[in-house]
């Protein structure tokens, strides 16, 4: 099942090469050409062996195989920024772009974007595009013979307290309708910027990182590049519709109402806290001094963006001088959040830190009344005791890893603000920091790209499926 992972991640690299073919050149094709060749071979070497055998898979070998594949495309897909001429990238830093693209955290050790290939610049949207709702699904959806471990692939690769949710039956139709709204939402946001003025290619490049909620954009200066207030208010339009659970959109259109998602009970409050917060970023920015408009555009788009985890910046966030250190902080901290489970944003999720609320008022509340029997109910339904103790550990093991991976970057030398920030940016895929790594994440030694690699890497699986390897429980 690798190799078969692997070889469809290496025919991912032929849309690259007729973007090099058309744009570049043959010195640009051939890294990527090499990468198919090395992604083709190893996944026939892991596949040709062993395809006669047919076994089912069990729960624990779903999460090996994701997290195998995971750290094998994360190391295969940084060949073509080593291979390339410009840029020509080490292996952390090459990796750091590729992990950055693949979890759609956005950030990157890269500058000069606008002289790079136009191969480079789809390639980094690209991974954004196939990281987004997860390549291992679109695996499940593609590969039929892929089925009778599909649910193990499925649970493992998806976010979110409860996994044993399906839309269909068959976990194979799941995938294809989850994928189906993902691809039919790229490009109604295609088409969008490229009515708005968008050349064809600024507005595939922009579609697949608005979407996926990445931030790796084509140009040095993000969105703000454009200077274009329209671009601005598409991108938070469709921000704030990938922060949607897909599972809604796939209901909403199959009773043919937008009544699913409105009554939503993770939707709503996602969308009260998220509105909360940006409401709190434009009043500062508008009591700190900036005209009311411009407060409120600019808290509006960057409070969305970085809550979102997109990291699409308008000119000069964060370390523009009329910025007060107040909302960069707000905002990071609103990271955190996220949006709701089951769509492309990184963070705790909304629907984590609801039940966790409901848990803290039925606690509250049975300090006056202990004999009471009080459930905590999410849409009308009682949530069971063990998806609350999953969320429990769940956040105990995130914040316990944030302080763990802010404690050792600053072992590596960097000031406080510059670690605090970059752990955010990264564990929450993200992909703004603070400190040096405001405008890129360049600044930081070797030892400290690869722990921001890994933190990428822990955010966007959600810790457990990287935890349980190193349970002696799990391989007895």
């Amino acid at each position: 099942m690798v190799g078969l992972l692997l070889m469809l991640f290496g025919a991912t690299m032929l849309p690259p090469i007729a973007v090099a073919w058309w744009y570049d050149g043959y010195s640009v094709i051939l890294p990527f050409a090499e990468t198919l060749g090395a992604s083709l071979g190893l996944g026939l070497l892991c596949w040709a062996p062993l395809y006669r055998f047919k076994v089912e898979l069990r729960n624990r070998d779903g999460f090996i195989l994701v997290v195998a594949f995971w750290f094998l495309s994360s190391l295969l897909g940084a060949l073509p920024f080593m291979l390339s001429d410009h840029p020509h990238m080490p292996l952390v830093d090459a990796v750091f772009e590729t992990v950055s693209g693949l979890t759609t955290t956005g950030a990157s050790v890269l500058s000069d974007l606008d002289q790079m290939p136009k191969a480079i610049l789809y390639y980094r949207a690209q991974l954004h595009f196939l990281g987004g709702i997860g390549i291992v699904v679109l695996a499940v959806a593609l590969l039929p013979m892929l089925g009778i471990g599909g649910m193990q692939l499925y649970r493992a690769s998806t976010p979110g307290p409860m996994k044993d949710e399906k839309l269909t039956p068959r976990i194979t139709e799941t995938a294809k309708n989850l994928w189906y709204i993902y691809v039919g939402l790229n490009f109604a946001c295609f088409l969008a910027y490229w009515l708005a003025g968008m050349s064809p290619f600024d507005a595939i490049c922009y579609s697949f990182t608005t979407i996926a909620l990445g931030g790796l954009a084509p140009h040095d200066a993000s969105i703000g590049h454009f200077q274009n207030p329209v671009f601005e208010w598409i991108t938070v339009f469709f921000m704030l519709v990938a922060m949607v659970n897909f599972a809604l959109y796939f209901l909403a259109w199959r009773s043919r109402s937008l009544k699913m998602v409105y009554h939503d009970a993770e939707f709503r409050f996602c969308m009260k806290v998220v509105g909360g917060i940006v409401a709190l970023a434009a009043l500062h920015l508008y009591l700190d001094g900036a005209a009311f408009w411009t407060s409120v555009h600019l808290g509006v788009f960057q409070g969305i963006s970085i809550i979102s985890g997109t990291g699409l910046v308008t000119a000069g966030y964060p370390v523009h001088d009329g910025w007060p250190a107040f909302v960069p902080l707000l905002l990071l901290l609103g990271s955190f959040f996220g949006g709701c489970v089951g769509s492309t944003c990184g963070g705790i999720k909304a629907i984590r830190f609801l039940l966790l609320y409901k848990q803290s008022v039925r606690e509250t509340r049975l300090l006056v009344r202990p004999t009471a029997q009080i459930a905590v109910k999410l849409g009308g339904h009682p949530i069971p005791d063990q998806v609350m103790q999953a969320v429990w550990g769940f956040y105990y093991l995130y914040i316990f890893c944030y302080c763990a991976f802010s404690l050792a970057l600053a072992a590596t030398g960097v000031d406080l603000v510059t670690a605090f920030g970059s752990v955010a940016a990264c564990l929450n895929n993200m992909g703004v920091g603070l400190g040096e790594t405001a405008v890129g994440f360049s600044p930081l030694n070797d030892t400290a790209t690869w722990l921001m690699s890994l933190a990428m890497l822990v955010g966007r699986l959600e810790i457990f499926p990287l935890l349980l390897l190193f349970l002696p429980d799990f391989w007895r």
